[in-house]
């Protein structure tokens, strides 16, 4: 468990040097493709996320990878495609603050952030794995972050 807490901690902490790194490049307005890119981003993080949100139940979702007491498998919405959707939808729009923010820093921050995400993710995976009977079948038709990719 104190792995899973660190890696909330990192992931959070990730998260928010990214919305301050892409909130400080707001001044001056960024032009043209950069903002289309992060908007665009941002857009498809927010829908994700929100689809994600829907298909879950409440007092199923957890932000800690240990699965909660009684839980339940969800597939259906993006977890059709997805085992971690609200993960992917994290990336996409930090992703959107790393374009914002156009530095080599951005990337770093956005890389780590990756890392700390597929770490949370194989630990939750295996969490998962013991308490439901089904859920390598559903692991083996599904893609972790990224469908047909990861």
């Amino acid at each position: 468990m104190a792995l899973g807490t660190a890696l909330v901690l990192a992931q959070f902490g990730l998260m928010t040097w990214l919305v301050a790194l892409g909130a400080s490049a707001l001044m001056p307005w960024p032009g043209g493709l950069r903002l289309g890119l992060a908007a665009l981003l941002a857009l498809a993080g927010a829908a994700l996320g929100a689809a994600a949100l829907r298909a879950n139940r409440p007092g199923n979702f957890n932000i800690h990878p240990a699965p909660r007491e009684g839980g339940q498998l969800v597939e259906h919405g993006p977890y059709r495609w997805l085992r971690h959707p609200m993960y992917s939808a994290v990336l996409l729009l930090c992703a959107a603050a790393a374009v914002l923010a156009a530095s080599g820093t951005g990337l770093l921050a956005w890389l780590l952030l990756l890392a700390v995400l597929v770490a949370k993710a194989l630990i939750e995976e295996r969490w998962l794995a013991e308490r439901h009977a089904g859920y390598a079948a559903y692991c083996r038709r599904t893609a972790r972050l990224l469908p047909r990719v990861f």
